[in-house]
């Protein structure tokens, strides 16, 4: 029996490096650790000069498709080039022809790509364009593809729900993240999203060693975009209640974002400039650092006026794995890590009493916060393992794989 020739699995994003998406990155390094031939497409060039040091130990190739205005010579060329080398062309190209510009030619240059370095599985992260790209180019080719949807593509507003239904029909299976969005998928989709699995988002434990919380300063941080569905707002008047209540504690908000200003205001409005600190964005390596040294982590997640939400925020698990106690608000798949009074404490979004009144059992009881650290950290241990996940998506490639294989032959 010929043995099986070996996978060449591409990762197709809509931007590589993503300063905000070092879930990618951790997925990508477990894959390499174990010899998975991968190569990274990306259909725009990073806009952003910050990068992870983790970044640098990503072996995979990268590709970066044209992504500027698309000249009609051009499309004429690309279409020449794939009538010749693409079989199917003429059955997708009612498919082509319906789609954005952009898209179609990144989808055609994809194909080519694919035959070309004999690529034989394509995997998109979220189900926005990285996914319509991904999808035309395995009509094209006949190489099967799947994705993994998160939270925006799912929940916004502008999701578009037939062309999302069009992908999971097309897809071989849709990984997300949390068993919410499975259970949303399904009642949303119904039978188009049977192959929905769930697999949750891992890290690396061995970049996050867990500290007992001990004896920690005062320090209440909190991780993520300035954006309205992380729920910051709540966390300043958070902070105000507990200063009104007389505590001494210090509030460090990470990250950068169009609410920048808004909070920057609220902040001054409430006099807490002595108390609430934005930070702005941090290396990896530093929000690390700050989050193994807080008292408390805070994620008041809420779900935005546009529907947009936290799926499972990768910065729960990497706090918890450093032994930081979490409080974090019941939005989607949250529940399914912070289960609450066991690995971490719940509230209810938009809450900030009840946010306030959970952080200060933080600050008081070190025999809770002592409990919830140490049963956190062997959740993500046994459940949120980056490795883990790599294997579980690694499986579903191959059988994707095989299965087109076996209807080919």
């Amino acid at each position: 029996m010929t043995p099986p020739e070996p996978q060449r699995i591409a990762y197709v994003l809509k931007m590589y490096p993503r300063f905000s998406e070092t879930f990618i990155v951790n997925e990508i390094l477990a894959h390499e650790a174990t010899g998975t031939d991968l190569h990274v497409i990306s259909l725009r060039p990073p806009n952003d000069g910050r990068f992870h040091a983790a970044l640098a130990d990503v072996r995979a190739p990268v590709t970066y498709l044209a992504h500027h205005g698309t000249r009609a010579a051009d499309l004429w060329a690309l279409m020449r080039q794939a009538s010749n080398r693409l079989p199917r062309l003429g059955r997708v190209l009612d498919e082509l022809v319906a789609a954005d510009d952009l898209d179609a030619a990144q989808a055609l240059e994809l194909a080519l790509l694919v035959v070309d370095a004999g690529l034989s599985h394509l995997h998109a992260h979220f189900g926005s364009v990285a996914t319509t790209v991904a999808r035309l180019a395995s009509l094209l080719t006949g190489v099967p593809y799947t994705f993994t949807a998160h939270a925006k593509d799912i929940f916004h507003e502008d999701v578009d729900p037939a062309d999302f239904r069009r992908k999971l029909l097309d897809a071989e299976a849709c990984v997300t993240v949390s068993d919410f969005n499975v259970d949303f998928l399904r009642a949303l989709h119904g039978s188009a999203a049977d192959r929905v699995v769930r697999i949750y988002n891992g890290i690396d434990l061995d970049r996050y060693r867990y500290r007992a919380p001990g004896d920690r300063r005062p320090l209440i941080v909190g991780v993520g975009r300035l954006i309205d569905k992380k729920g910051f707002a709540d966390l300043v008047t958070a902070a105000s209640i507990l200063v009104g209540e007389g505590r001494r504690f210090r509030c460090d908000i990470v990250g950068a974002g169009p609410l920048q200003r808004d909070l920057a205001r609220q902040i001054a409005a409430a006099g807490l400039d002595d108390v609430v600190v934005l930070t702005g964005p941090l290396p990896q390596h530093e929000v690390s650092r700050i989050v193994s040294e807080a008292a408390v982590f805070a994620a008041p997640c809420v779900i935005g006026d546009d529907g947009n939400r936290d799926g499972l925020p990768t910065v729960l698990l990497e706090s918890m794995a450093l032994g930081t106690p979490c409080v974090a608000s019941d939005v989607t798949g949250v529940p399914e890590l912070i289960r609450h009074a066991r690995t971490g404490l719940i509230v209810d979004q938009h809450d900030p009493v009840g946010l306030a009144r959970s952080i200060s059992r933080l600050l008081d009881d070190r025999a809770l916060s002592l409990r919830l650290a140490t049963e956190g950290r062997a959740l993500v241990e046994a459940e949120f393992n980056v490795h883990r996940q790599a294997t579980q998506l690694r499986a579903l490639f191959t059988d994707s794989t095989t299965r087109i294989r076996e209807l080919a032959s």
